[in-house]
């Protein structure tokens, strides 16, 4: 037998050498896979940035016949061969840890779509269990599925489970132990596709069976398959192992194939996957005559003389939930810190460091900065978190996603970049965090860089603090519409230069469904306590050295450097500068020190920001204040998401552009006034 050659990744993810046992789990993103594969594996689990770059892999471990077993939760994806990083990362994964096992769930409300991600993994050789969820849904929809005959059909055990309840999960995963123990399929397909695809395999494959090529274990007839696709990966490792000549001998097949079907080798095949899917759907399924005439939420959420009003409520109710429930919550939170927590941590410090400047400065960092962390996070983060649970639970993102489509394409973007945009209203880390449901990097670096510039809640109380408060509510209302005229304009911009185009959203349309309470606050906590990890550390080290600046007193020696800026460009007293830098540690933070600095300096009649700035400098002071350099805590995340050049690109980004706006209104205001 020929050795195998493997398909080398960016970093495998067993660096110590594959488990004994090692189970796949795929399907589509909303249809309930990570419930199962938390029902599995419970929290306790590692999460891999493997090939995809921005597509997480999970790996959990859980118990089937008294034996440990590896599972490898696969990003949600409608497919293994498109150029998603998402479908990038799955195939990869799956040709580099040959599975032992994959588990592919599918919707039983919408079977034919499902199928052809279930098709393509047969296609690949591995032994194939189909996890038919959400067959409550399907039946109280009407939709009947004959599961022996979908077995039949498909060549793979079929398992009916419903993963909110977690029924049928332990079933689908015995009977995924035992096909991996089972004999190997014959090298006869049982899915033969139309005759023009077929008179090309067959000759493929027997010159693969000649020269005993294998790749990663794909046997004759997929390692024939994913040469006519012409997978690079594939063809690349050949091309390493000296078969030269097969890669040659697929080219000209993959020539001729191209040929005939007057389309590209991956694009033919995948409309074989999806002609095939349509037949077995409908020999497997059927649906009750009443059915189609029943009135369905679903259908009102999407038609765009309901759907807009609906849409445009829970938007507004999710922004004000983030607002007032975070505002109260944040709140209560200081109060509680500052009677319980606060005290105990200064008398710890007060202990080690005596009174004085180094004791201050710590207590930047583990009393203030640790509050700043937690504030943010319990009050804006897990309350959005929860909210967003409860969202995809009741599958009425989709609805959202559909809405928005068209708009959201004149940024570069599909609809689901709606949802970050919104969150970032409450508070801009969740937001960015959550682009990760976008599907490839472009979308996910123009989303970043758009809710960079959204207003969260912290740069809304400057707004009001300083604008509001002084100047009046228009005055306010005006910050709130320049900023949105500069994020359109940097949307578009974006959407226009950045490299790459706007993909088409594909999607189906799930019933909706009570969410379940369990999942939704399992999935919340999981998601808030990755913020706490990530975030809290920077924030303690940058309150930390932000302190040491204030108490040593040599914040002062940075208004010289920062006045070409603050006072000649943008006009501003020389003590707004350091405010704005202190920004970075909490945005509202700047209004509050901005008072305390000016006190320090001018003493306590500078309470009253008018006395000192005048209506001009207070808008543009608010206005530079929300389009600059968001958070540290936002910058940490865009840096996890995005990666750390692209983190310093938005930062870059949201700087010149408030400068830029605050340079031209600092001179615009007084023009119009005068005129």
């Amino acid at each position: 037998m020929a050795r195998c050659h493997q398909v080398h990744v960016d970093g495998p993810l067993y660096p110590d050498g594959r488990p004994e046992r090692v189970i796949a789990l795929l399907g589509n993103p909303n249809v309930g896979k990570s419930t199962i594969f938390n029902h599995l594996t419970g929290a306790d689990v590692l999460t891999a940035h493997y090939p995809g770059k921005s597509a997480d892999v999970h790996v959990g471990t859980t118990e089937v016949f008294g034996r440990l077993v590896d599972v490898i939760d696969l990003p949600g994806t409608y497919g293994i061969h498109g150029d998603g990083a998402a479908e990038r990362t799955s195939r990869r994964a799956l040709l580099d840890t040959q599975p032992d096992a994959a588990v592919v769930v599918l919707d039983a409300t919408n079977l034919q779509r499902n199928l052809v991600l279930a098709l393509e993994v047969l296609d690949l050789g591995i032994p194939v269990v189909l996890a038919l969820n959400l067959v409550d849904e399907a039946g109280r929809a009407g939709v009947r599925i004959d599961e022996a005959a979908l077995a039949a059909a498909m060549g793979a055990r079929v398992v009916p489970t419903v993963a909110v309840a977690g029924t049928g999960v332990l079933a689908m995963m015995e009977a995924a132990i035992e096909v991996a123990h089972e004999p190997r399929p014959l090298p006869t397909p049982l899915h033969r596709y139309g005759q023009r695809l077929e008179a090309v395999v067959g000759p493929l494959a027997r010159a693969v069976e000649v020269r005993d090529a294998c790749v990663s274990g794909l046997t004759v007839r997929p390692l024939a398959l994913e040469l006519l696709r012409g997978s690079d990966d594939v063809i690349d490792t050949l091309h390493a192992a000296g078969e030269g000549g097969l890669v040659r001998v697929a080219g000209e097949a993959r020539a001729s194939f191209e040929h005939v079907a007057g389309a590209p080798a991956g694009a033919a095949i995948s409309h074989e996957h999806h002609i095939l899917a349509a037949r077995i759907a409908k020999e497997v399924s059927s649906a009750e005559e009443d059915a189609a005439r029943r009135v369905r939420w679903e259908r009102i959420a999407t038609s765009p003389l309901t759907g807009v009003p609906m849409l445009a409520g829970v938007l507004g109710a999710i922004f004000l939930l983030l607002f007032f429930i975070g505002e109260f919550l944040a709140g209560l939170f200081s109060t509680l810190w500052a009677r319980f927590a606060s005290p105990v941590i200064q008398s710890a410090v007060r202990a080690v460091t005596g009174e004085g400047v180094v004791g201050d400065t710590l207590l930047w960092g583990f009393d203030a900065g640790i509050e700043a962390a937690l504030s943010i996070g319990l009050p804006y983060i897990l309350t959005f978190y929860v909210l967003l649970g409860i969202l995809e639970d009741s599958g009425y993102l989709n609805a959202v996603a559909f809405l928005s489509d068209r708009v959201m394409h004149r940024f570069g973007l599909h609809g689901r970049a709606i949802i970050p945009l919104v969150a970032g209203a409450g508070c801009s880390v969740p937001a960015v965090l959550s682009t990760r449901v976008l599907s490839t990097d472009r979308e996910r670096f123009i989303a970043s860089t758009l809710v960079s510039f959204v207003p969260c809640s912290a740069r809304t109380a400057v707004i009001l603090g300083a604008v509001g408060h002084y100047i009046g509510i228009g005055p306010a209302l005006g910050v709130y519409a320049v900023t949105a005229a500069v994020t359109v304009g940097v949307g578009v911009a974006m959407g226009r230069l950045v490299p790459g185009q706007a993909r088409g959203l594909v999607m189906e349309m799930f019933p909706f469904r009570t969410p379940n309470v369990r999942v939704v606050a399992r999935k919340a906590w999981s998601q808030f306590m990755e913020f706490i990890v990530v975030v809290t550390p920077v924030v303690v080290v940058g309150s930390i050295l932000l302190g040491g600046l204030y108490e040593s007193g040599w914040i002062w020696t940075l208004t010289t450097p920062l006045d070409p800026v603050i006072v000649v460009l943008l006009g501003l007293p020389s003590v707004a500068g350091l405010t704005l830098l202190f920004g970075l540690l909490r945005k509202e933070f700047a209004l509050q020190l901005l008072a305390t600095l000016a006190i320090a300096t001018m003493g306590e009649g500078a309470r009253d920001l008018s006395t000192f700035m005048s209506s001009t400098d207070l808008f543009v002071y608010a206005l530079v204040n929300t389009l600059a350099i968001p958070c540290i805590s936002t910058v940490v995340v865009l840096a996890a998401v995005l990666g750390k050049k692209r983190a310093a690109f938005v930062v870059s980004i949201t700087i010149g552009v408030a400068l830029a706006a605050g340079a031209v209104f600092a001179r615009l205001i007084p023009f119009v006034a005068g005129a």
